[in-house]
């Protein structure tokens, strides 16, 4: 089938998955429309076809929805980071509502109670992967941008913590006379309770010079610590001015450079929260619970207050940061380094667990689900960032008897197509 010739026009009938509006063209063909809205009338260039749907770039917009609001960062045609600032606050939270909703009914569960979302506030996201690239003189720092993989170069962001936004500029002077960068690298930003944690790749060996510079550079912008590391390589450490540290309840964790962090303090409290909620009502003081996918401990601290925790994590470097602070504290925690995907708890191992709590990467848990349903675990609070892989996961807990107790939706990547969620599921 030809394109169509530009100016076709379209109407919009749907949000799809990714935050895009979805139409049809005058043939039929699914086609996919950026920043528009769902009633809209658009007038569209045929960009590119992929897997059998057309990608159209929107150039007039014909019959605007009145759910349309002005986005508020400047860089929002062309950044990746956000795909729906142009939509109204409450159409877009009922949207990412809806998504849970879906999910669940897909997997079997048609009348599950879905709690009102929870929403981090702008301005509030404290941890950040930045490309960066070489451009002659210059150096460009951001996210990538829409469609072509290109990088948008920020000089705002309505989404990220200020104290990370005021690094940019600093960060580009730092990065132009930095020869380790020789044309491409990545920054990973994480505000700490300390302050700013730098981890940096580049392209290049550092040098001693290097290391001066940013040992220098961290000094000035308060940074206590500076990573780096020669493009995929272990980190090592580069500069350190103080202590890098964030509390989970009364504990410090000291985390390995660029570790994972929840994105927003709000957005950690609201997940702990509705795990917590979904937890037993009555576990005594001996009941075990296992976390699995427990990272640096972001709950572990506080399944801990309940019963005793066993915490399962991949990686050496987040175990021993989580073990450490558990130590010091006295918490009643046992890190255990073991890859969930390729070696899952077997249903005798499950056994001894009163609840079991699954914080499982984007792909979700189809390795360990079919586990822990056939050990019959009374309670799984299931913590899900992919609406797919829980409808998936959970169909499993539906065919073995669980029923959904509760359903939180938590919105901490704002403006984007991307949904928390906190499930607890009982037999």
């Amino acid at each position: 089938m030809d394109a169509p010739a530009a100016g076709t026009v379209v109407e919009v009938t749907a949000m799809g998955a990714a935050g895009d509006g979805i139409a049809r063209l005058p043939d039929g063909t699914a086609c996919v429309v950026p920043r528009s809205l769902p009633g809209e009338k658009v007038r569209v260039r045929i960009a590119r076809r992929r897997r059998g749907v057309v990608l159209a770039e929107p150039e007039t917009l014909l019959a605007p929805s009145p759910e349309r609001v002005p986005p508020p960062c400047r860089h929002f045609a062309l950044c990746g980071g956000c795909a729906l600032q142009h939509w109204g606050a409450a159409p877009y939270g009922a949207w990412k509502r809806a998504r849970l909703t879906e999910a669940l009914a897909r997997a079997g569960y048609p009348d599950a109670l879905v709690e009102p979302i929870r929403t981090a506030p702008p301005a509030s996201r404290r941890r950040a992967d930045f490309g960066l690239r070489r451009a002659g003189p210059a150096v460009e720092l951001g996210f990538h941008a829409r469609g072509d993989g290109g990088l948008v170069d920020l000089h705002a962001c309505e989404v990220l913590d200020p104290r990370l936004v005021a690094l940019f500029d600093p960060l580009r002077a730092l990065l132009r006379g930095l020869q380790a960068l020789r044309r491409e690298g990545s920054a990973v930003l994480n505000l700490l309770d300390t302050g700013p944690d730098l981890l940096l790749r580049t392209d290049g060996a550092l040098g001693s010079i290097g290391r001066s510079r940013l040992a220098a550079f961290g000094a000035a912008q308060g940074i206590p610590r500076v990573a780096w590391a020669l493009g995929d390589a272990a980190p090592e450490l580069a500069a350190q001015h103080g202590p890098a540290a964030i509390r989970f309840g009364d504990a410090a964790v000291h985390p390995p450079p660029g570790a994972f962090l929840q994105a927003s303090p709000a957005g950690e409290a609201a997940i702990r929260d509705a795990v917590l909620n979904g937890l037993p009502e009555r576990l005594t003081a001996r009941a075990a619970v296992a976390e699995l996918h427990a990272g640096i401990g972001t709950l572990s601290f506080a399944l801990a207050e309940r019963a005793r925790v066993t915490a399962y994590e991949v990686s050496a470097d987040a175990v021993g940061a989580l073990a450490a602070a558990a130590g010091r504290t006295g918490a009643r925690i046992t890190a255990v380094r073991r890859d969930l995907v390729r070696q899952p708890l077997l249903p005798a191992e499950l056994k001894p667990y009163a609840a079991l709590v699954l914080d499982p990467p984007f792909t979700g848990a189809p390795e360990q689900v079919p586990l822990l349903a056939r050990a019959r675990v009374p309670r799984v609070v299931y913590v899900s960032c992919n609406p797919a892989a829980l409808a998936r996961d959970a169909r499993t807990m539906k065919d073995a008897g669980y029923r959904v107790l509760s359903a939180v939706p938590i919105d901490q990547f704002l403006w984007s197509p991307h949904l928390e969620a906190v499930v607890a599921f009982s037999l």
